[in-house]
């Protein structure tokens, strides 16, 4: 049983080209690839099972990259709501309860604050809210 080994690099003494082929393969680390995770892409084979190991998330790009923005809502003032129509139709607007009602109205609206919501109902009105 032999109990010390021959380390590779001095295997490799007196040998052309240490074990790597051609000649001009071994000059720098043109043949290398890169160091570390470089090349390691969606085809590379080569270091495929060292990929296969990292977590699910290293191919593609982040989830919250391609997520669709949030719609924002235009706000508006109960004051500033306009008087003499029965019915109001204010989709994309969130009404905010600064000022009153003077006269009743169905208002059809995106959001309203709680506030709000109390002062059309205190003032005979309607709200709803899609």
């Amino acid at each position: 049983m032999k109990i010390k080994k021959r380390k590779k690099s001095t295997r490799y003494r007196g040998t052309h080209t240490h074990g790597r082929g051609f000649k001009k393969k071994a000059r720098g680390s043109g043949h290398r690839g890169g160091v570390g995770m470089a090349g390691t892409g969606k085809r590379a084979d080569q270091k495929k099972t060292l990929i296969l190991n990292l977590p699910e998330e290293y191919f593609g790009k982040s989830k919250t990259l391609r997520r669709k923005p949030s719609i924002k809502l235009k706000t508006i003032n109960l004051r500033d709501i306009p008087d003499g129509k029965k019915e109001i139709n204010l989709k994309g607007y969130k009404i905010l309860a600064e000022g009153e009602l003077k006269q009743k109205i169905k208002i059809k609206a995106s959001a309203a604050s709680k506030s709000a919501i109390d002062k059309i109902k205190k003032a005979g009105s309607d709200i709803i809210l899609e």
